[in-house]
């Protein structure tokens, strides 16, 4: 006779960039044991990889999660772990206004949101005529980059050609998976500080997860509302 088996509950969420709706479950013991090996090792790549296989693991449709932005792929994981180990997270920051003093609190991980930025735009003018089209980071390009070995200068420039989609010049497009990754950087290397300023602030205000949490400080009794911003945040 086989032991019994537990059936998990099962929860529906939306994805932030396509706002399709998809089923889930909580992880189990054996894929939570995944992700604490991959903490231990405080290695990104291994952490990156335990998500992804945790959420292949616990959602019921086939959502291709490296090719999700990876903005997508941090909210889902994020609400998975909510209804696993609980949806208070007790976290530890840092007071603002002496940049020293720790203090705990707590975060409803449920109200945990993606945010965007109003300024945030796709699409870049660089000239009048020329302009470039970006898609998001996705989690396969992220574990892709953390294998290599260059500098922070070069993995800037491999993680932008990356997620270089399309330029325009006029009338006239060109698909930028057509050109080789020294293609597209001879392209970005031929930009101006300006210009090239705009593709930066395109990642800078590219979607997130945030939440604002006020704080007081023990010591100096002042008050602030701290943004958590990133998976990274949460844990």
């Amino acid at each position: 006779m086989s032991l019994p088996q537990i059936n998990a509950p099962k929860y529906r969420l939306n994805i932030p960039s396509t706002d399709e709706e998809i089923e889930y479950r909580p992880f189990l013991v054996k894929e939570e044991k995944i992700l604490l090996i991959a903490q231990e090792t405080g290695d990104e790549k291994s952490i990156y990889s335990a998500i992804r296989t945790l959420i292949k693991n616990c959602v019921y449709q086939d959502i291709h999660e490296d090719r999700l932005p990876l903005f997508d792929v941090e909210y889902i994981f994020l609400q998975i772990r909510a209804k696993s180990v609980g949806e208070i997270a007790k976290l530890e920051v840092t007071c603002p206004d002496d940049e020293e003093t720790k203090v705990q609190i707590e975060v409803d991980l449920s109200k945990v949101v993606v945010q965007m930025d109003d300024d945030h735009d796709a699409r870049i003018q660089l000239t009048d005529d020329i302009g470039i089209l970006m898609s998001y980071p996705q989690l396969d390009t992220v574990q892709k980059l953390s294998k290599s070995k260059s500098g922070e200068v070069d993995t800037m420039f491999d993680m932008i050609c990356a997620c270089m989609y399309q330029i325009w010049q006029g009338e006239e497009t060109f698909d930028c998976s057509d050109y080789k990754q020294s293609e597209r950087k001879t392209f970005l290397e031929s930009l101006t500080h300006d210009q090239f300023l705009k593709i930066q602030t395109f990642f800078e205000t590219m979607p997130q997860l945030k939440q604002e949490v006020d704080i007081t400080n023990p010591k100096t009794g002042v008050e602030s509302t701290l943004t958590l911003a990133g998976m990274h945040s949460f844990f």
